[in-house]
């Protein structure tokens, strides 16, 4: 009779991985599905293929890029995401972190020999 239970509840922790899996692929979905409703001219992204462009004209499920003076039209879907501008302050910071770190004068352990 204990096997029984424990069938039971394999079958019922199966089920709810199977259900919180579902739940979050639908609302990543539809946030993908918000973030193309938005779409509009200016506004730098990348397709699926990882292709980059700039979106110059919204027309239905047609989204007209242009990158390095081509032009090129794409379905709203393959649209992957919004492409943020990088801060020149941040790569900076990210710059000062690295110098700091190869002037440490603090030995490591494996450049020591080994005794």
């Amino acid at each position: 009779m204990p096997e029984d239970y424990t069938l039971i509840l394999i079958l019922l922790a199966l089920g709810v991985m199977m259900w919180w899996s579902g739940r979050r692929a639908r609302a990543r979905q539809k946030e993908a599905a918000r973030f193309r409703d938005l779409l509009a001219p200016g506004q730098e992204v990348m397709t699926g293929s990882g292709f980059f462009g700039t979106v110059t004209a919204v027309d239905g499920d047609r989204i007209t890029l242009t990158s390095e003076g081509s032009r090129s039209v794409w379905l709203r879907q393959a649209i992957a995401k919004v492409v943020e501008p990088e801060t020149e302050a941040s790569d900076g910071a990210e710059l000062e972190h690295a110098d700091d770190a190869a002037s440490d004068p603090t030995p490591d352990d494996r450049d020591q020999p080994h005794s």
